[in-house]
């Protein structure tokens, strides 16, 4: 199956349309029976008109039909935009070689020994490169692949998350072959396949692989692109091991994990991107009414738990949610920080 830099959403809303709507959905400001999307949070669309402002919510139409080629990776966007993104947002992005060396510090850690799954190498160009280990992957005494497959990794302000799926190098388009594949969640796959023979025990271990990867992003437009680059690995992983498509159902249970663990967050904030502000409130007194204006204090503070925004939610997948009773409980991830 050839890599396609650029996924368009037609192929995934032919595909089946509930699996776009999954994508971009924002589970955080979502309410029972009323989804609400993750939205642009960049000014680069607004040219376009209706729609594409800011604050407006990512939505099909915009982004299918002939519309299919307004998102687009940051290597296919124009150089002026690119620039703009870094000056503006910071948004620079990281060779998939340096990806994988710090990929590769992480499981050297973990694994308590160096090159587990690749050896890297300069060739006789000074190009940095790597090449994938050829046997299965042997796991330490006190720990197996399931202990792997289960740890929780994070990738924070991900871009379009080259450091979790490595389809193709983030900076110069260049695809890279399955079997050469360096990303947190690639590694994770890889373990899965090799330790695994029938669809549904693959199914099972790819989809805790799933649920131990997260990542957040402030842009609407590169989250969208690092969700969708996330469900179409679960396809080419699955299709390499058992020659066909995975079930619909399958591709759309994957895509609710990424919709919850890979979300739309002011990093420095914890909060929905903009969501903090300026508060009036009415105060009702015997003679009338008069207006409370508050700011916020956790940005006049710098106090990451004092914020009047939105908090972000995710899920933890291991622990039981006492309103649902389910397996999947619904945390804020500020939460999680000591």
């Amino acid at each position: 199956m050839p890599v396609e830099v650029d996924i368009l959403e037609d192929s995934i809303f032919r595909l089946s349309p509930d699996l776009l709507n999954t994508l971009l959905k924002d589970h955080t400001m979502s309410r029972e029976g009323i989804q609400r999307n993750i939205f642009w949070a960049t000014s680069d669309y607004e040219s376009l008109g209706e729609g594409y402002q800011y604050a407006d919510p990512i939505l099909p139409h915009l982004i299918t039909g002939d519309n299919g080629h307004v998102i687009m990776p940051r290597v296919l966007k124009s150089r002026n935009t690119q620039t703009a993104r870094s000056r503006d947002m910071a948004e620079v992005f990281t060779p998939s070689w340096i990806c994988n060396a710090q990929n590769n510090l992480i499981d050297e850690a973990w694994f308590g020994r160096k090159d587990v799954f690749n050896t890297e190498y300069t060739d006789e160009h000074g190009v940095h490169r790597w090449k994938s280990t050829d046997d299965n992957i042997v796991f330490p005494e006190n720990k197996t692949w399931k202990d792997y497959v289960r740890d929780n990794r994070l990738e924070i302000t991900c871009g379009e998350a080259p450091y979790i799926v490595s389809r193709y190098d983030t900076t110069t388009g260049e695809a890279i072959p399955l079997e050469q594949r360096i990303g947190l969640l690639d590694r994770k796959l890889r373990v899965v396949g090799e330790n695994t023979e029938t669809s549904g025990e693959w199914l099972e271990w790819a989809q805790e692989a799933y649920k131990s990867t997260y990542a957040y992003e402030w842009q609407g437009d590169n989250l969208l692109i690092a969700r969708e680059a996330m469900l179409i690995t679960f396809i080419e992983y699955y299709q390499q091991k058992f020659g066909k498509r995975p079930l619909l159902k399958s591709i759309n249970y994957i895509a609710y994990i990424i919709s919850w663990n890979v979300w739309q967050m002011d990093g420095l904030k914890g909060v929905v991107p903009n969501s903090c502000g300026e508060r009036r409130t009415l105060v009702y007194e015997l003679f009338g009414t008069r207006e409370e204006v508050s700011q916020c204090e956790g940005c006049a503070k710098d106090d990451i738990r004092r914020h009047n925004g939105t908090y972000c939610l995710i899920k933890d997948w291991r622990a039981k949610d006492p309103e649902t009773g389910k397996m999947g409980k619904r945390i804020r991830f500020i939460d999680l920080i000591k």
